[in-house]
């Protein structure tokens, strides 16, 4: 079969969303908060970490700490300690600290809504800043990229690339601006309900016809 065609894949780009969104109509971002400086913080302390356990010490963190001067008053050792069941805990509560120094010196200690400014905080890279824009600020910039976003496209052959920044590339060019937030969670509640990295469960699969990985799968990578 001939590699499939740019029209062909958006085509079935646009098939996937339908049927991902059908599956998943309350999917949204799993971190738990309330405004978009918890939404910040949840994010830098969610890397290489699962949500489930960012969403355990952000329910009393975030009543300790309620604007981003709360977190450069205390002393590095004791924000250490509010987070410490966090993988790397140290390195972040210098991120955090940083961060909130900036929020203050630049933005009146408030979140800036574009992407230029979030990537120039402490701890923040493009994948932080994509989903504090698209989820705080309902601004589709970018989309965001995490393992299961880079595993699934690639499964689901929308994308041949492993870095995160080619993969956006790639995934801006077939689904719409306005699913690029809305993608990103599609394919990770997918990733984590149905296409697990060692055993997807193709049989059940509510898009494996269109997926060229799975047994039903018609097309080519």
């Amino acid at each position: 079969m001939p590699r499939e065609s740019i029209k062909a894949k958006t085509e079935r780009t646009a098939a996937i969303i339908y049927g991902l969104k059908r599956t998943y109509p309350n999917a949204r971002c799993e971190l738990d908060y309330s405004n978009p400086l918890e939404l910040l913080v949840a994010t830098i302390l969610s890397a290489q970490c699962t949500d489930k356990q960012v969403n355990i010490v952000t329910s009393y963190l975030f009543k300790k700490y309620r604007c981003a001067s709360d977190y450069i008053k205390v002393h590095l050792e004791e924000l250490q300690d509010d987070i410490k069941r966090i993988g790397l805990f140290r390195n972040k509560s210098k991120s955090i600290q940083k961060c909130c120094h900036s929020l203050i010196d630049k933005h009146g200690g408030n979140v800036p809504a574009d992407m230029k400014s979030l990537v120039a905080l402490a701890g923040v890279g493009r994948k932080t800043a994509n989903v504090v824009l698209g989820n705080a600020f309902n601004i589709n910039e970018g989309v965001v990229v995490d393992t299961h976003v880079a595993r699934l496209a690639n499964r689901l052959g929308l994308t041949r690339d492993k870095a995160p920044e080619k993969i956006e590339l790639n995934l801006q060019k077939l689904v719409p601006r306005n699913d690029w937030t809305m993608f990103s969670h599609w394919l990770i509640w997918h990733g984590r309900r149905r296409c697990s990295a060692r055993k997807p469960d193709c049989s059940i699969c509510e898009i494996a016809t269109l997926c060229p990985s799975g047994k039903s799968g018609i097309y080519l990578k």
